[in-house]
């Protein structure tokens, strides 16, 4: 009986770890309101790319030939989902349009799925890019093209159209959004610094007039890539069961004490 008492007592403790994980996940995300001060605009370069925080739908008007650049955060632990929409003309020819993601390196980063290059048959009033990226780590390799924490970037335009099409006007939504991966995906290492526009410049001890930021956006919690994730609650979790599973075993084991076979004076 006292065994049995024992592992209820621990099944309800996993019980009691995991319930709010679930309950955080039926929430529903921040990223998913909607900012009225999101952008209607687009940048032109990596140098003048539009801020886009992670739930805002931005819009932006351009023709078809223009490279349209937006930038937004991104932390450690993070999936971010790019998704955009192109409106176009009445009149237009086939046409294919292509978004990018690139990181604060210029690394051109892969999209795990989403289709983001799609071709617009002849006439077709819009065109949905999506991109899902993968997860954001803590910490990589030098060599490695893993996504790092800080500001990536994303470019729409169109890669193949007839010269009769170039420069008409078309509209654009981009919206980026994530998920949270949690301990899954963490990683045993992490980054001094975000990968974000001026962090060098900015991290210089030198004058005022030189400790400007190119970016003015970022976690809203500051930069995560600290030691601290959910995988060390159920490594707790683990390690307490083994104990108890291994004190459960032994006195299942160790018998009723001495035979009763066995002389007194043996």
């Amino acid at each position: 009986m006292s065994i049995t008492r024992v592992l209820s007592a621990a099944l309800l403790a996993v019980g009691l770890a995991a319930g709010p994980a679930v309950a955080d996940d039926a929430s529903p995300s921040p990223s998913a309101s909607q900012d009225s001060g999101a952008p209607t605009q687009a940048g032109t370069s990596f140098r003048t790319a539009t801020e886009l925080e992670q739930g805002q739908q931005a819009t932006a008007s351009g023709s078809t030939g223009d490279y349209l650049y937006w930038s937004f955060p991104a932390d450690a632990g993070q999936r971010p989902d790019v998704k955009a929409t192109v409106k176009l003309p009445d009149s237009h020819a086939a046409q294919t349009w292509q978004i990018d993601v690139y990181d604060s390196l210029r690394r051109r980063q892969a999209c795990q799925y989403g289709a983001a290059t799609r071709t617009a048959a002849q006439g077709t009033a819009s065109v949905q890019l999506a991109c899902v990226m993968r997860t954001v780590r803590g910490w990589s390799e030098p060599w490695a093209n893993d996504p790092l924490p800080g500001t990536y970037y994303v470019r729409l335009t169109v890669v193949d159209l007839g010269n009769a099409d170039l420069g008409q006007p078309v509209s654009a939504e981009v919206r980026v959004d994530s998920k949270d991966i949690g301990g899954s995906a963490a990683v045993d290492g992490s980054l001094a610094k975000p990968l974000v526009p001026g962090i060098a410049v900015s991290s210089e001890k030198s004058d005022d007039s030189k400790a400007a930021v190119l970016s003015s956006f970022g976690s809203d919690d500051g930069w995560s890539s600290g030691w601290w994730t959910d995988r060390w609650v159920w490594t707790g979790i683990g390690g307490v069961l083994a104990a108890l599973a291994g004190i459960g075993g032994y006195a299942l084991t160790r018998g009723a004490g001495r035979p009763y076979r066995v002389p007194p004076g043996a």
